[in-house]
């Protein structure tokens, strides 16, 4: 099948998603569903996406794992960092088919960043934190040399990793336009969404673990911040924004709850209209936990959210949710190209097929 066929059929595929009905899971030959990709590494979880296009993405996670796939999921090929097992890969970045950046998690020297220029067939290992206060949980991009990472509060302020030549070197910003973190406040390394950037300069970080689940705003490049409450409950370690996905600037969605699985989550998602400044509960909100959310492509009102329980669709731009799928997923992507990806454990790689 040609590259423009199977385009025009990732498109009618969501397209046909806008479309469903509000009673969604009515059985049929061309209602979309995830395609299951025979990863071979069920043992492993997947909570780190990079999405590249309709045939190429890449996936990280448990035991220092790294695949990625340049034929639709059809193979995939092991490309992990040597001597990088006890590692927990939880997000990675990926420009194209050869360069990629991936964040190993963890306190002190467990976290770390690796970046490839060649498919993953090498790697080398630009940073590893040597402060045992922090703890780094999601990395960013602006474009192929600008990105951040962020590390849970040190000394009583989110910390910023800053790299300016595509993750070869990264320096810790200046925390000093950083707002100071609430009590028990942190970051959630479930999807490689707490961290997110839309255009040249705009970056968002997600919060949980404190009293109020919050979302702050950066549109320098993280050197200043602005924190914003949202509606996502809060008030235990468990709880609080998981995810964040921004369509352009101003335009964004948050969802998250509480990730114990005998725990309700009601309010688990949020939306807003103006860059993060104020955030609105969605009036139908997904109904258990997610951990990760992806406009679709192209597309001002419609988005997937995904979670251990489910993939929920919404239409309006967050203001309603429904549920589409029951299977467990982690994360979530969508490239240009009109294609959906989605990870999670049990090595779970999955795209969006009609």
């Amino acid at each position: 099948m040609s590259g423009r066929v199977v385009a025009a059929a990732c498109g009618a595929a969501l397209a046909l998603l806008t479309a469903l009905p509000a009673q969604a899971g009515t059985p049929g030959p061309r209602t979309p569903h995830w395609d299951l990709k025979e990863t071979g590494t069920a043992a492993v979880r997947f909570r780190g996406l990079a999405a590249v296009d309709r045939h190429t993405a890449w996936v990280s996670g448990t035991a220092g794992t790294v695949l990625r796939t340049t034929d639709g999921g059809g193979s995939w090929r092991d490309v992990s960092p040597p001597g990088a097992a006890d590692l927990q890969f939880r997000d990675i970045e990926a420009f194209d088919a050869r360069h990629a950046v991936v964040l190993a998690i963890g306190e002190g020297e467990a976290s770390r960043v690796y970046r490839t220029e060649d498919g993953g067939t090498t790697w080398t290992e630009s940073f590893r934190n040597t402060d045992a206060h922090a703890f780094y949980d999601c990395l960013t991009f602006f474009d192929r040399r600008h990105g951040l990472a962020m590390s849970d509060p040190v000394d009583g302020k989110f910390r910023i990793l800053s790299t300016g030549d595509g993750g070869r070197s990264w320096k810790v910003l200046p925390n000093a336009g950083m707002p100071a973190a609430l009590d028990g406040e942190a970051g959630f390394a479930a999807s490689g969404q707490c961290l997110v950037a839309s255009g040249p300069r705009d970056v968002w970080l997600a919060t949980g673990g404190a009293a109020r689940a919050r979302v702050l705003h950066s549109s320098d490049r993280g050197l200043t911040w602005t924190a914003a409450d949202t509606p996502v409950p809060a008030g235990d370690p468990a709880r609080g924004v998981f995810a964040v996905a921004f369509r352009d600037r101003t335009h964004g969605l948050a969802v998250g709850g509480d990730y114990r699985a005998d725990q309700p989550s009601p309010r688990a998602a949020a939306a807003t209209g103006d860059a993060g400044r104020t955030w609105r509960p969605a009036a139908t909100a997904p109904p258990a936990y997610r951990s990760g959310v992806a406009w679709l492509p192209h597309s001002r009102s419609a988005a997937l959210a995904v979670g251990p329980t489910g993939t929920d669709l919404t239409t309006d731009a967050g203001r309603t949710w429904r549920t589409l799928d029951t299977g467990s997923y982690d994360t979530v992507d969508c490239t240009p190209d009109h294609a959906c990806w989605a990870a999670g454990e049990q090595g779970r790689v999955a795209r969006l097929e009609s």
